[in-house]
């Protein structure tokens, strides 16, 4: 059986959405980089972009199957964790990797790749 390949909100270096089958894929997603904003203000708005994006796909937060979760400091870890878990509260968790990195800009905190279900 093929499957298309659905690419949305695409440029030369990415697309924000990759659809194949019944599989989503989220680009890693990232705060406005709004210099001073904290993990928790960061996290948040990260979430919020997934939401919109996961909607616009035909998915949700219960359909995600695997986060990966890049932190500039481990420092912010539990920080990071309670916005994680409020946001995912009565969905089921995925599979999840975090891990300290070095990110785009200096000023981000935090960045959150997706893949989900349809």
């Amino acid at each position: 059986m093929s499957h298309t390949i659905q690419r949305h909100h695409t440029s030369v270096r990415m697309s924000k959405i990759v659809k194949f089958g019944d599989l989503i894929f989220l680009c890693g997603q990232t705060s406005s980089g709004t210099p001073f904003a904290d993990v928790v203000s960061q996290t948040r708005e990260v979430l919020g972009r997934i939401d919109a994006l996961l909607a616009e796909a035909g998915s949700d937060r219960r359909r995600i199957l695997s986060a990966t979760i890049h932190l500039k400091s481990m420092a912010d870890f539990a920080t990071m964790n309670e916005c994680w878990e409020s946001w995912l509260a009565g969905a089921p968790a995925p599979a999840r990797t975090t891990v300290q990195a070095a990110l785009a800009a200096d000023s981000l905190l935090v960045e959150i790749t997706i893949i989900a279900a349809a």
